[in-house]
């Protein structure tokens, strides 16, 4: 290969990947400047990127939970401030239980012997595959004319745990796979109950497909909104729900609707950087083994 053609090839790379790098920054880029103008400059046509940045649209979309009042809201609208809480009460607590069970769970599965093992372990795989669209009307049906939970923080933890469980199983189970069964054995020969054993010995050996497992399964809790629009009511409506419920044919805050989408944001950047050190080891991990 020549020169002339090796460096063709890198130029062609590098402004491939200049392209795709702005294809990814450019719609927050333009998301966030938005969120900094105020109304009078959105609409207007010769603003561009000159304007004065203010955070008043943060301001409206947080009034109810700022140790201030804002002077320039006349009406403290909570919608946004009930729903930021309603979307990290939801997307912890159901993270929280799809990974304990998902961990007992994928446990079984590999460590026990039972009829249909491999089945259940196939089945994981198959239920992770249905859209959630699927799910739609069913869940709605359940949840609203038989179990009268419809519109609770409940419900939707219930279906979110639901939905993830399976992905945390079969993930897990690739990293369980890979935890030296002599391990177990000397913790019991030193007096380790079933429980110990899992918990001190299984657990912290399997970090990293936690911290996968964590970040996949709290990124969709807090971004779904098909299920959640459906089953929730005015009071647990989560971010997703309310930004969209937030456009109507009389009257858009773009301001305040891109204030809140960078809010909306920030929480899953938060938990990834948290479990930054566990999640490159957990997907590449994840990716090649079951």
């Amino acid at each position: 290969m020549s020169a002339r053609t090796s460096s063709t090839q890198n130029s062609a790379f590098l402004a491939l990947m200049v392209a795709l790098v702005i294809m990814s920054i450019g719609p927050i880029f333009l998301m966030l400047t938005t969120s900094l103008k105020l109304n009078v400059d959105i609409m207007s046509d010769t603003s561009g990127l000159l304007f004065v940045p203010t955070i008043r649209n943060y301001e409206t979309a947080l009034c109810n939970l700022l140790w201030y009042e804002p002077a320039h809201v006349d009406y403290c609208d909570p919608t946004f401030g009930r729903a930021l809480i309603n979307s990290l009460i939801v997307a912890i607590v159901s993270t929280a239980l799809t990974l304990v069970i998902g961990c007992m769970a994928a446990y079984a599965i590999v460590r026990f012997r039972f009829m249909g093992r491999d089945t259940v372990s196939i089945t994981t795989l198959i239920m992770r595959m249905v859209p959630p669209a699927v799910l739609l009307v069913p869940v709605f049906g359940i949840w609203t004319f038989q179990y009268q939970i419809d519109g609770t923080l409940a419900g939707i933890i219930l279906v979110y745990v639901a939905m993830n469980l399976p992905f945390v199983i079969w993930i897990l189970q690739s990293f369980i796979v890979q935890v030296p069964i002599q391990l177990e054995e000397a913790a019991r020969m030193d007096g380790a109950g079933p429980f110990q054993t899992f918990f001190l010995v299984v657990l912290p050996v399997i970090k990293p497909g936690l911290a996968a497992a964590s970040i996949f399964t709290f990124r969709i809790a807090w971004n779904e909104y098909l299920l959640a629009n459906s089953i929730a009511d005015r009071g647990s409506r989560t971010v997703p729900v309310t930004i969209v419920n937030s456009i109507t044919e009389y009257d858009i805050d773009w301001g305040v609707i891109m204030a809140t989408g960078m809010l909306l944001a920030v929480p899953p950047i938060i938990f990834t950087f948290v479990a930054s050190r566990q999640i490159i080891t957990g997907m590449t991990a994840g990716a090649v083994k079951g």
